[in-house]
Protein backbone atom coordinates (compact mmCIF):
# COMPACT_ATOMS: atom_id res chain seq x y z
CA UNK A 1 0.00 0.00 0.00
CA UNK A 2 2.42 2.61 0.59
CA UNK A 3 4.68 2.33 -2.49
CA UNK A 4 2.30 3.33 -4.70
CA UNK A 5 2.12 6.57 -2.46
CA UNK A 6 5.72 7.19 -2.05
CA UNK A 7 6.05 6.79 -6.23
CA UNK A 8 3.22 9.72 -5.72
CA UNK A 9 5.53 11.50 -3.69
CA UNK A 10 8.57 10.77 -6.34
CA UNK A 11 6.14 12.25 -9.08
CA UNK A 12 4.85 15.23 -7.23
CA UNK A 13 8.61 15.99 -5.87
CA UNK A 14 10.10 15.73 -9.73
CA UNK A 15 7.26 18.06 -10.74
CA UNK A 16 8.12 20.61 -8.38
CA UNK A 17 11.48 20.78 -8.40
CA UNK A 18 11.81 24.25 -9.63
CA UNK A 19 8.92 25.24 -7.59
CA UNK A 20 10.43 26.60 -4.75
CA UNK A 21 12.00 29.65 -6.79
CA UNK A 22 9.09 31.44 -8.32
CA UNK A 23 9.14 32.87 -11.57
CA UNK A 24 9.55 35.98 -11.74
CA UNK A 25 10.35 39.16 -14.36
CA UNK A 26 11.62 42.29 -13.33
CA UNK A 27 10.51 45.72 -14.41
CA UNK A 28 12.51 48.81 -13.74
CA UNK A 29 10.83 52.11 -14.76
CA UNK A 30 12.11 55.63 -14.80
CA UNK A 31 9.79 58.28 -16.16
CA UNK A 32 10.91 62.26 -16.56
CA UNK A 33 8.19 64.13 -18.67
CA UNK A 34 6.85 62.51 -21.61
CA UNK A 35 9.94 59.97 -21.66
CA UNK A 36 10.12 56.37 -19.80
CA UNK A 37 13.54 54.70 -19.50
CA UNK A 38 14.36 51.45 -17.74
CA UNK A 39 14.46 47.59 -18.41
CA UNK A 40 12.92 44.48 -18.39
CA UNK A 41 14.53 41.33 -16.95
CA UNK A 42 13.03 37.60 -17.83
CA UNK A 43 14.35 34.02 -16.28
CA UNK A 44 16.06 32.83 -19.81
CA UNK A 45 14.19 29.23 -18.76
CA UNK A 46 10.95 31.68 -19.05
CA UNK A 47 12.06 33.15 -22.44
CA UNK A 48 12.65 29.70 -23.59
CA UNK A 49 9.14 28.96 -22.11
CA UNK A 50 8.07 31.77 -24.60
CA UNK A 51 9.48 32.04 -28.03
CA UNK A 52 12.16 29.17 -28.13
CA UNK A 53 15.12 30.49 -27.34
CA UNK A 54 16.91 26.69 -27.61
CA UNK A 55 17.39 26.39 -31.30
CA UNK A 56 19.13 23.05 -31.44
CA UNK A 57 17.29 21.88 -28.77
CA UNK A 58 20.13 20.30 -26.83
CA UNK A 59 18.82 21.71 -23.20
CA UNK A 60 21.25 24.95 -22.77
CA UNK A 61 20.72 28.33 -24.52
CA UNK A 62 23.77 29.60 -25.94
CA UNK A 63 25.09 33.51 -26.15
CA UNK A 64 24.62 32.56 -30.41
CA UNK A 65 21.22 31.44 -30.00
CA UNK A 66 20.49 34.12 -27.74
CA UNK A 67 21.10 36.92 -30.29
CA UNK A 68 19.10 34.65 -32.56
CA UNK A 69 16.75 34.91 -30.60
CA UNK A 70 16.74 38.41 -29.58
CA UNK A 71 14.06 40.23 -32.44
CA UNK A 72 11.71 37.39 -31.12
CA UNK A 73 11.92 38.23 -27.84
CA UNK A 74 11.27 42.25 -28.67
CA UNK A 75 8.46 41.08 -30.28
CA UNK A 76 7.35 39.02 -27.36
CA UNK A 77 7.65 41.68 -24.97
CA UNK A 78 6.28 44.35 -27.12
CA UNK A 79 2.88 42.16 -27.33
CA UNK A 80 2.34 41.52 -23.60
CA UNK A 81 3.72 44.33 -22.00
CA UNK A 82 1.42 48.07 -22.75
CA UNK A 83 2.28 51.31 -21.53
CA UNK A 84 0.18 54.09 -22.10
CA UNK A 85 -0.24 57.70 -20.39
CA UNK A 86 -2.75 60.47 -20.54
CA UNK A 87 -3.25 60.58 -24.44
CA UNK A 88 -2.73 56.99 -25.20
CA UNK A 89 -0.40 54.16 -25.86
CA UNK A 90 3.64 55.27 -25.64
CA UNK A 91 5.70 53.85 -28.02
CA UNK A 92 8.13 51.04 -27.00
CA UNK A 93 11.53 50.56 -28.24
CA UNK A 94 14.80 48.59 -27.11
CA UNK A 95 18.38 48.28 -26.96
CA UNK A 96 20.41 45.42 -27.50
CA UNK A 97 19.69 42.02 -25.19
CA UNK A 98 22.44 41.63 -22.27
CA UNK A 99 22.49 39.02 -19.92
CA UNK A 100 22.69 39.74 -16.11
CA UNK A 101 23.07 36.84 -13.18
CA UNK A 102 20.70 36.35 -10.20
CA UNK A 103 20.67 33.54 -7.44
CA UNK A 104 18.14 31.55 -9.17
CA UNK A 105 19.87 32.14 -12.68
CA UNK A 106 20.98 34.43 -15.55
CA UNK A 107 18.17 36.53 -16.78
CA UNK A 108 18.17 38.15 -19.64
CA UNK A 109 18.42 42.43 -19.28
CA UNK A 110 16.48 43.99 -22.19
CA UNK A 111 16.80 47.81 -21.49
CA UNK A 112 13.99 49.49 -23.05
CA UNK A 113 12.61 53.21 -24.17
CA UNK A 114 9.24 54.62 -24.42
CA UNK A 115 7.95 57.70 -25.60
CA UNK A 116 4.44 59.24 -24.56
CA UNK A 117 2.70 61.64 -26.42
CA UNK A 118 2.39 64.20 -23.58
CA UNK A 119 4.33 64.56 -20.24
CA UNK A 120 3.09 62.08 -17.52
CA UNK A 121 0.87 62.45 -14.36
CA UNK A 122 -0.67 59.14 -14.51
CA UNK A 123 0.74 55.64 -16.47
CA UNK A 124 -1.29 52.47 -17.06
CA UNK A 125 0.82 49.34 -16.98
CA UNK A 126 -1.04 46.03 -18.59
CA UNK A 127 1.75 43.06 -18.38
CA UNK A 128 0.73 39.82 -19.75
CA UNK A 129 3.82 38.14 -20.14
CA UNK A 130 3.78 34.35 -19.77
CA UNK A 131 -0.14 34.71 -18.71
CA UNK A 132 -0.36 31.71 -21.34
CA UNK A 133 2.86 29.51 -20.27
CA UNK A 134 3.04 30.21 -16.63
CA UNK A 135 0.21 31.53 -15.35
CA UNK A 136 2.39 31.80 -11.73
CA UNK A 137 4.68 34.12 -13.42
CA UNK A 138 4.64 37.63 -11.45
CA UNK A 139 6.26 40.69 -13.15
CA UNK A 140 7.78 42.96 -9.73
CA UNK A 141 7.48 46.56 -10.72
CA UNK A 142 9.77 49.50 -9.67
CA UNK A 143 8.13 52.71 -10.66
CA UNK A 144 10.36 55.91 -9.86
CA UNK A 145 8.69 59.16 -11.00
CA UNK A 146 9.21 62.71 -9.46
CA UNK A 147 11.84 61.17 -6.73
CA UNK A 148 9.50 58.90 -5.56
CA UNK A 149 9.37 55.21 -6.04
CA UNK A 150 6.11 52.70 -6.24
CA UNK A 151 6.54 49.04 -6.40
CA UNK A 152 3.70 46.68 -7.49
CA UNK A 153 3.59 43.13 -8.24
CA UNK A 154 2.39 42.69 -11.80
CA UNK A 155 0.02 39.73 -13.85
CA UNK A 156 -2.27 37.20 -13.49
CA UNK A 157 -4.41 37.78 -16.19
CA UNK A 158 -5.44 41.12 -14.24
CA UNK A 159 -6.69 43.95 -15.67
CA UNK A 160 -4.02 46.87 -16.58
CA UNK A 161 -2.41 48.86 -13.55
CA UNK A 162 -2.89 52.44 -13.22
CA UNK A 163 -0.73 54.78 -11.32
CA UNK A 164 -0.36 57.96 -10.29
CA UNK A 165 2.54 59.78 -10.54
CA UNK A 166 2.26 62.95 -8.46
CA UNK A 167 -0.47 61.76 -5.98
CA UNK A 168 1.02 58.63 -4.49
CA UNK A 169 -1.47 57.35 -1.73
CA UNK A 170 -0.08 55.15 1.56
CA UNK A 171 -2.54 52.57 1.04
CA UNK A 172 -2.19 51.39 -2.39
CA UNK A 173 1.65 50.41 -1.66
CA UNK A 174 0.48 48.81 1.95
CA UNK A 175 -2.43 46.56 -0.21
CA UNK A 176 0.65 45.92 -2.90
CA UNK A 177 3.40 44.75 -0.31
CA UNK A 178 0.69 43.04 1.82
CA UNK A 179 -0.19 40.61 -1.41
CA UNK A 180 3.39 40.29 -2.27
CA UNK A 181 3.89 38.50 1.06
CA UNK A 182 0.91 36.61 0.32
CA UNK A 183 1.97 35.43 -2.83
CA UNK A 184 5.65 34.67 -1.84
CA UNK A 185 4.70 32.42 0.39
CA UNK A 186 2.21 30.56 -1.79
CA UNK A 187 5.00 30.57 -4.82
CA UNK A 188 7.69 29.86 -2.55
CA UNK A 189 7.21 26.47 -0.86
CA UNK A 190 10.42 26.00 0.40
CA UNK A 191 9.51 27.79 3.10
CA UNK A 192 6.19 25.88 3.15
CA UNK A 193 7.85 22.87 2.92
CA UNK A 194 9.80 23.73 6.54
CA UNK A 195 7.25 24.86 8.11
CA UNK A 196 5.04 21.86 6.98
CA UNK A 197 7.72 19.33 8.21
CA UNK A 198 7.38 20.45 11.63
CA UNK A 199 3.84 20.27 11.91
CA UNK A 200 3.42 16.59 10.67
CA UNK A 201 3.89 15.49 13.97
CA UNK A 202 2.41 18.24 16.26
CA UNK A 203 -1.08 15.87 15.89
CA UNK A 204 0.76 12.85 17.10
CA UNK A 205 2.90 11.80 20.05
CA UNK A 206 6.42 10.00 20.34
CA UNK A 207 5.98 6.21 22.28
CA UNK A 208 7.71 3.59 23.01
CA UNK A 209 9.64 4.61 19.86
CA UNK A 210 6.79 4.86 17.69
CA UNK A 211 4.14 8.00 16.78
CA UNK A 212 0.44 7.82 18.34
CA UNK A 213 -2.54 10.18 17.94
CA UNK A 214 -2.34 12.70 20.38
CA UNK A 215 -6.38 11.69 22.74
CA UNK A 216 -7.01 15.44 22.41
CA UNK A 217 -7.51 18.32 20.81
CA UNK A 218 -5.52 20.67 23.00
CA UNK A 219 -2.21 19.35 22.65
CA UNK A 220 -1.66 19.49 19.27
CA UNK A 221 -3.44 22.86 18.76
CA UNK A 222 -1.07 23.97 21.13
CA UNK A 223 2.09 22.15 19.77
CA UNK A 224 0.60 23.99 15.96
CA UNK A 225 0.53 27.18 18.13
CA UNK A 226 4.10 27.04 19.68
CA UNK A 227 6.08 25.76 15.95
CA UNK A 228 4.00 28.72 14.34
CA UNK A 229 4.51 31.18 16.83
CA UNK A 230 8.80 30.30 16.79
CA UNK A 231 8.85 30.41 13.08
CA UNK A 232 6.94 33.68 12.64
CA UNK A 233 8.85 35.47 15.56
CA UNK A 234 11.91 34.26 14.41
CA UNK A 235 11.94 35.25 10.74
CA UNK A 236 10.19 38.48 11.60
CA UNK A 237 13.49 39.32 13.01
CA UNK A 238 16.13 38.76 10.56
CA UNK A 239 13.53 40.30 7.79
CA UNK A 240 13.57 43.29 9.64
CA UNK A 241 17.34 43.44 10.23
CA UNK A 242 17.85 42.91 6.60
CA UNK A 243 15.34 45.00 5.44
CA UNK A 244 17.18 48.04 7.13
CA UNK A 245 20.35 47.14 6.05
CA UNK A 246 21.80 45.71 9.71
CA UNK A 247 22.27 42.68 9.12
CA UNK A 248 22.72 41.57 5.52
CA UNK A 249 23.89 37.47 4.16
CA UNK A 250 25.14 36.38 1.02
CA UNK A 251 21.76 35.16 -1.12
CA UNK A 252 23.53 31.53 -2.24
CA UNK A 253 24.50 31.21 1.65
CA UNK A 254 20.92 32.06 3.01
CA UNK A 255 18.86 29.97 -0.02
CA UNK A 256 21.42 26.69 0.63
CA UNK A 257 20.73 26.66 4.81
CA UNK A 258 17.27 27.15 4.09
CA UNK A 259 17.51 24.06 2.12
CA UNK A 260 19.18 22.33 4.65
CA UNK A 261 16.75 23.48 7.20
CA UNK A 262 14.02 21.68 5.55
CA UNK A 263 15.75 18.17 5.45
CA UNK A 264 16.07 18.15 9.03
CA UNK A 265 12.88 19.35 10.12
CA UNK A 266 11.81 16.68 7.11
CA UNK A 267 14.32 13.56 8.43
CA UNK A 268 13.56 14.57 12.17
CA UNK A 269 10.15 12.74 11.26
CA UNK A 270 11.48 9.73 9.85
CA UNK A 271 14.34 9.32 12.48
CA UNK A 272 13.42 11.50 15.79
CA UNK A 273 15.60 13.17 17.75
CA UNK A 274 13.57 16.89 18.95
CA UNK A 275 10.05 15.42 19.79
CA UNK A 276 8.67 17.98 22.44
CA UNK A 277 10.90 21.02 21.11
CA UNK A 278 10.34 21.21 17.96
CA UNK A 279 9.89 25.07 17.66
CA UNK A 280 13.49 25.00 19.00
CA UNK A 281 13.78 24.22 15.49
CA UNK A 282 11.42 26.52 14.24
CA UNK A 283 12.81 29.56 15.65
CA UNK A 284 16.58 28.52 14.94
CA UNK A 285 16.31 28.22 11.50
CA UNK A 286 13.48 30.42 11.32
CA UNK A 287 15.93 33.42 12.06
CA UNK A 288 17.49 32.56 8.01
CA UNK A 289 14.13 32.53 6.58
CA UNK A 290 13.78 35.38 7.33
CA UNK A 291 16.91 36.09 5.23
CA UNK A 292 15.17 34.43 2.44
CA UNK A 293 11.90 36.65 2.74
CA UNK A 294 14.02 40.00 2.85
CA UNK A 295 15.76 38.82 -0.58
CA UNK A 296 12.41 39.11 -1.92
CA UNK A 297 11.76 42.39 -0.32
CA UNK A 298 14.84 43.58 -1.60
CA UNK A 299 14.03 42.93 -5.14
CA UNK A 300 10.64 45.31 -4.93
CA UNK A 301 12.62 48.17 -2.79
CA UNK A 302 11.68 49.93 0.22
CA UNK A 303 9.50 53.48 -1.21
CA UNK A 304 11.05 56.29 0.81
CA UNK A 305 8.83 57.43 3.12
CA UNK A 306 6.72 54.32 3.87
CA UNK A 307 9.53 52.08 4.43
CA UNK A 308 8.16 50.87 7.96
CA UNK A 309 4.26 50.55 6.60
CA UNK A 310 5.98 48.62 3.62
CA UNK A 311 8.06 46.12 5.77
CA UNK A 312 4.99 45.71 8.22
CA UNK A 313 2.68 44.89 4.94
CA UNK A 314 5.14 42.48 3.23
CA UNK A 315 5.21 40.77 7.25
CA UNK A 316 1.47 40.58 7.22
CA UNK A 317 1.50 39.40 3.51
CA UNK A 318 3.69 36.49 3.92
CA UNK A 319 2.15 35.45 7.99
CA UNK A 320 -1.45 35.25 6.31
CA UNK A 321 -0.15 33.28 3.46
CA UNK A 322 1.24 30.84 6.16
CA UNK A 323 -2.18 30.89 8.35
CA UNK A 324 -4.18 30.51 5.21
CA UNK A 325 -2.07 27.24 4.73
CA UNK A 326 -2.00 25.60 8.14
CA UNK A 327 -6.28 26.17 8.51
CA UNK A 328 -5.97 24.41 5.13
CA UNK A 329 -3.97 21.38 6.42
CA UNK A 330 -3.77 20.97 10.50
CA UNK A 331 -7.32 20.24 10.44
CA UNK A 332 -7.58 17.08 7.99
CA UNK A 333 -3.89 16.11 9.66
CA UNK A 334 -6.02 16.13 13.23
CA UNK A 335 -9.08 14.19 11.57
CA UNK A 336 -6.45 11.37 10.41
CA UNK A 337 -3.90 10.94 13.23
CA UNK A 338 -5.14 7.73 14.46
CA UNK A 339 -4.74 6.14 11.23
CA UNK A 340 -2.58 3.91 9.65
CA UNK A 341 -2.16 5.65 6.72
CA UNK A 342 -1.41 9.05 8.68
CA UNK A 343 1.27 7.16 11.16
CA UNK A 344 2.73 4.68 8.93
CA UNK A 345 2.32 6.26 5.44
CA UNK A 346 2.30 10.22 5.52
CA UNK A 347 4.78 10.79 8.58
CA UNK A 348 7.60 8.82 7.15
CA UNK A 349 7.05 8.86 3.19
CA UNK A 350 6.41 12.57 3.15
CA UNK A 351 8.65 13.45 5.38
CA UNK A 352 11.28 11.16 2.93
CA UNK A 353 10.03 12.68 -0.04
CA UNK A 354 10.30 16.45 1.41
CA UNK A 355 13.72 15.74 2.07
CA UNK A 356 15.14 14.50 -1.06
CA UNK A 357 13.56 17.53 -2.92
CA UNK A 358 15.31 19.45 0.25
CA UNK A 359 18.48 17.92 -1.03
CA UNK A 360 17.93 18.28 -4.60
CA UNK A 361 17.22 22.17 -4.42
CA UNK A 362 20.71 22.34 -1.39
CA UNK A 363 23.26 20.84 -4.20
CA UNK A 364 21.34 23.30 -7.11
CA UNK A 365 21.81 25.90 -4.93
CA UNK A 366 24.95 25.57 -3.22
CA UNK A 367 26.96 25.13 -6.18
CA UNK A 368 27.33 27.86 -8.95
Amino acid sequence: MLRPFAMLLMLLAGSSARAHIASNGFLTLNIEGAQISGSIELAIRDGELAVGLDRDGDGRVTWRELQAGQDSLQKYVQGHLRLSGDSGPCRMQFNPLEVNERLDGNYLWLPLRADCATALTRLSIEYTLLDAEDPSHRGLLTLTSNGAAQTAVLGGAGDARRFELHQISFWPAFIEYLRAGIWHIWSGIDHLLFLLSLLLPAVLLRRRNRWEAVPLAAPAFFNIVKVVTAFTLAHSITLSLAAFDVIRLPSRLTESVIAASIIVAALNNVFPRVTEGRWRIAFAFGLLHGFGFASVLAEMGLPQGARLAALVAFNLGVETGQLAVVLAVMPLAYLLRATTFYRRGVMPWASTGIACLALFWLVQRALP
